[in-house]
């Protein structure tokens, strides 16, 4: 299993998850990429292109498909538009394996829309696409996409020594905002691309950065052929992973990865829901 943290950040955001899957007998693979991971040694290192950034995850499923009979790929944050765009496929193409077999996509962030976000945020465009913003880089605030206040406390600490904590950096800088903005823009377009069977989407109904009605775009936007099985979890803000709802949304992913590690005679087919 690929894990995909979010932008700027590191692998600790989904370490809740690589201890149960690999007690489960998976093999987990934190990805870090270049240009788009947080690098301790270079906190300001500029974004690599996004379309690098997929061609690095497609080349880590292709790797794996030597020694692994099924590849499930997983994202938080802005890692989920990075999983669903390393899952697209033109309709025709004969050639898969760099494709996963499963998604699990946590707080989904095509739309920026939650009740955190700020009513000048349509002004963003300024930043990434003029001079304007040459100067500038986003601050993370309170409360840190987490509702459990020790937790979000702790977060606080870990930014202001080390610049970086579970929940994300203390910073995002324009170039990295600028290719995730490509990177959404291209996904939301091309949803009807998405080749993988199967795809597990957990949200928090309190997400302060995306609302839920990002799930609905999943449902209307991905193909058919896409089984895609949405959950909702109601004591967590965005970052699910580390939130209240840690062991709920373990406990999903954990059921969803086994079944798609069973055989295809033992999957019941599962619509979007």
């Amino acid at each position: 299993m690929v894990l995909l943290h979010g932008l700027c950040s590191t692998p600790d955001e989904l370490l809740s998850l690589q201890g149960p899957l690999r007690q489960q007998g998976h093999t987990v693979v934190p990805l870090r990429i270049e240009g788009y991971s947080f690098e301790a040694a270079d906190p300001s290192q500029p974004a690599s292109p996004w379309r690098s950034w997929v061609q690095a995850v497609r080349t880590r499923v292709q790797a794996l498909r030597a020694d692994h009979e099924r590849v499930v790929v997983a994202g938080i944050s802005a890692g989920c538009a990075l999983a669903l765009a390393a899952a697209m496929s033109a309709a025709d193409a004969q050639d898969l394996t760099d494709v996963p077999d499963g998604l699990v996509l946590l707080s989904t962030t095509l739309r920026y829309d939650g009740w955190g976000v700020s009513p000048w945020r349509f002004l963003l465009p300024l930043a990434l696409y003029t001079p304007i913003g040459r100067w500038w880089q986003y601050q993370e605030a309170p409360p840190y996409g987490v509702k459990n206040e020790r937790i979000r406390a702790w977060i606080a600490r870990e930014l202001e020594q080390r610049r970086i904590s579970r929940a994300g950096s203390a910073t995002l800088g324009v170039s990295h905002l600028r290719e995730n903005d490509r990177l959404v823009r291209q996904v939301r377009r091309q949803l009807g691309a998405v080749r993988c069977p199967r795809v597990l989407a957990i949200h928090a109904q309190e997400d302060e950065v995306a609302s839920p009605l990002n799930l609905k775009l999943l449902a209307e936007g991905l193909p058919s052929g896409c089984s895609l099985q949405a959950q909702t979890v109601h004591n967590s803000y965005h970052m699910i992973s580390i939130d209240n709802d840690r062991q709920e949304v373990v406990r999903s992913v954990l059921g969803f990865v086994q079944a798609c590690s069973a055989r295809p005679e033992a999957i019941g087919d599962c619509q979007h829901a």
